[in-house]
């Protein structure tokens, strides 16, 4: 029998000593109001009256997250590094409790999500031994509302910045609502711990926890000039546009009513209804924007209430948004009443009246919107069947860019509902979203729809060759990203049902004519001999094949299987079309 490394007996009784410890004298109980005046002693003014402030840890300790706890909510495979912090967590935790009962603490509660039902209520205690790690309770409890007697479970976080940078790791205890952060000063460790807890929480509530955002589009029909109203969620890794193409005017007619309002842009849990409730206030977005592409982004982002982290300023306080040279990931928290778009020589609001998206039976439709980016044969809009569609949050899929990384530059990279936050069973989320999207669609004919975008490329070619004995990657021929205009036309034409599409090489529809806009430029025939789409098709199947296998081992169900089976049957049919 293997060893099991994971000590229950004492995880039980260390979350019985936290608890007394969280209630010693060291500990402050404080506001959000004077953590912003204390804060902004260790900040820097910029050009536009807002503050900023630098972190030296600036990305998530992914690699160093392990989940303490019984085998349901354990990660399927340790690193060794990993395996290392689990077999280390008693000594490690031992330590946070004697740090707890004796280094200054600031406690901070705050309440996510604005519904009758599922509002957690977060607290969080920050270690400020170094004062300027005050800060970091000011941004996360500006995402967040104030707390209230809304019913909704109680998460708890521990973060100690201070400890060692090689000791850096996140214990999260889900079974117990408790995650503690060690080593590291980056804000995104706080807001994604009580996230990715609430999403667990709502899944063991027969909710679904999404790693997506939300808005409610008004856009008039083509054929009967109503004016209809959609909740769209859009699934997306880092990088493929998620954000932008959340808070998109689309290039819709104002004038007519048309219009973008934005709920969430990262987390919310969706219903059997077809509704989805909202969980943050404001958002925490990364800042290399440019004006014309997100205008609205723009706006809040160069407003006074803007909290600005790791974003290049010079001596004088003037940003540039897109000088990434001294860190690549700047972010902001910016409120969500901020963001506004200029037309008619006025500002207007595109904040949704809520952060919820209403049931399927107050809306005229619901569309899911899968975001990947990828540079070879994929069409730039894919409409797919309720089963596409669950084999679409399976797959998860993008492709590494050969500016971001040059030696994996066109690999695949695959993660469950391009959510990197689950605990426990991936299968399990597919099977929970294989049965809202089968019933859904079955309960509201016609207003349950599916999509997947590519917002990369299409014709680049990447050649691997041998040079001294290792695989060097060369690029033969590069492909611009598609136009923002299009993507936009495609998106908007999907909405107003100017959209044309045929069945494609994948076996799925295809896009061939955007709102009035021929695609024929973006033909796969036309930029690949049939060889070549042959090539990407099989190595697509392999891919998928083999990640469908990899989570299959978590429980994944028999229907969805046949159906990832089917898809790959259809895939080899059409390569030879």
């Amino acid at each position: 029998m293997a060893e099991d490394i994971f000590d229950i007996p004492f995880y039980e009784s260390f979350v019985r000593e936290l608890r007394e410890a969280l209630t010693g004298p060291n500990i402050v109980e404080v506001k959000l109001e004077e953590l912003g005046e204390k804060s902004r002693v260790f900040a820097r003014e910029t050009e536009f009256g807002s503050y900023l402030w630098h972190s030296f840890q600036s990305s998530r300790l992914a690699a160093k997250t392990v989940y303490l706890g019984t085998e349901r909510i354990r990660l399927p495979h340790l690193t060794a590094e990993q395996e290392k912090i689990v077999r280390q967590a008693p000594a490690e935790m031992k330590k946070v409790l004697a740090w707890i009962r004796n280094l200054p603490f600031v406690k901070l509660t705050r309440r996510m999500g604005d519904n009758p039902e599922f509002n957690p209520r977060c607290t969080l205690y920050t270690c400020v031994k170094d004062p300027r790690n005050i800060r970091l309770p000011y941004m996360w409890g500006t995402l967040l509302f104030e707390p209230d007697d809304k019913p909704g479970p109680e998460i708890t976080m521990i973060h100690i910045p201070e400890e060692h940078v090689s000791r850096q790791q996140i214990l999260t205890m889900p079974e117990y609502n408790l995650n503690i952060c060690l080593g590291s000063d980056y804000l995104g460790e706080d807001k994604k711990g009580f996230l990715r807890q609430a999403m667990w929480l709502a899944d063991e509530r027969g909710m679904l926890g999404l790693h997506a955002g939300t808005k409610m589009v008004a856009a008039r029909d083509a054929k009967t000039g109503a004016l209809k109203r959609y909740g769209v969620i859009l699934f997306g890794m880092t990088a493929t546009g998620k954000s932008t193409w959340s808070c998109h005017q689309l290039m819709m007619d104002h004038t007519r009513g048309e219009m973008t309002y934005v709920s969430q842009d990262d987390i919310c849990f969706l219903r059997e209804d077809g509704s989805a409730f909202g969980s943050e206030a404001n958002y925490y977005v990364k800042t290399d924007i440019v004006k014309e592409q997100q205008e609205a982004m723009w706006h809040a982002l160069t407003d006074p209430s803007a909290l600005l982290e790791n974003v290049m300023v010079d001596a004088n306080g003037k940003i540039d948004w897109l000088d990434e040279s001294m860190c690549g990931n700047g972010r902001a928290v910016i409120r969500k009443d901020k963001l506004a778009v200029e037309r008619d020589g006025r500002l207007l609001s595109i904040m949704a009246d809520s952060i919820n998206l209403p049931p399927l039976e107050e809306i005229d439709g619901l569309i899911f919107a899968f975001i990947t980016r990828r540079n070879t044969i994929m069409p730039f809009a894919q409409k797919l069947t309720p089963e596409q569609g669950t084999l679409a949050y399976l797959f998860g899929e993008s492709t590494l860019s050969f500016a971001a990384n040059p030696l994996r530059a066109g690999e695949s990279v695959r993660i469950v509902g391009t959510d990197d936050f689950i605990i426990g069973s991936r299968a399990r989320k597919v099977n929970r979203f294989y049965d809202f999207a089968m019933t859904l669609a079955d309960r509201y004919p016609g207003k349950v729809h599916f999509m997947l975008y590519n917002t990369g490329g299409m014709g680049e070619i990447i050649e691997t060759t041998e040079e001294n004995g290792r695989q060097v990657k060369k690029l033969v021929r590069k492909t611009e990203r598609i136009p923002l205009e299009l993507m936009a036309a495609i998106q908007r034409g999907d909405l107003r049902g100017t959209n044309r599409y045929e069945k494609c090489i994948l076996g799925t529809l295809g896009i061939v004519e955007a709102d009035g806009i021929p695609m024929d430029n973006w033909d796969v025939r036309r930029l690949y001999t049939t060889e070549q789409i042959e090539y990407y098709i099989d190595d697509l199947i392999r891919g998928r094949r083999a990640f469908m296998e990899e989570v299959a081992e978590e429980g994944l169900r028999p229907e969805i299987i046949a159906a990832a089976e089917r898809s790959f049957e259809e895939m080899g049919i059409r390569t030879g079309a």
